[in-house]
């Protein structure tokens, strides 16, 4: 950070007066404004997304359905702390960590209007 707002004074044309500094002032203001943008639009919702994530994953339970990463749809057998026991279909058991889950959206019910 320090070494971009050295460049930044380094490149722009030396001033006299307060023309020069208003308009460093302008700059800093731009470059906050895009810190908030991103922010607010793509490390808040990333966040977000990961904290429901991880309550999803401590929240399984025996029965629950459930997709991995890979795309083998399955239901739990069993929970442990850091993998699950799960059932692919047939006589199919694997072994999988709750890192590789996501949420099933077959398993919820649909919206009633």
């Amino acid at each position: 950070m320090t070494s971009f707002a050295f460049l930044l004074l380094q490149t722009q044309p030396a001033r006299t007066g307060a023309a020069g500094g208003s308009n460093m002032t302008m700059s800093l203001i731009m470059l906050v404004a895009v810190f908030v943008v991103f922010y607010f639009f793509f490390i808040r919702p990333q966040m977000k997304k990961q904290k429901e994530m991880t309550n999803y994953r401590s929240s399984l339970k025996k029965g629950d359905k459930v997709v991995t990463t890979g795309g083998i749809f399955g239901r739990i057998l069993e929970v442990k702390d850091n993998y699950i026991m799960m059932d692919a279909g047939g006589d199919v058991k694997l072994k999988v960590d709750k890192s590789a889950l996501m949420k099933d959206p077959t398993s919820d019910e649909p919206a009633k209007l």
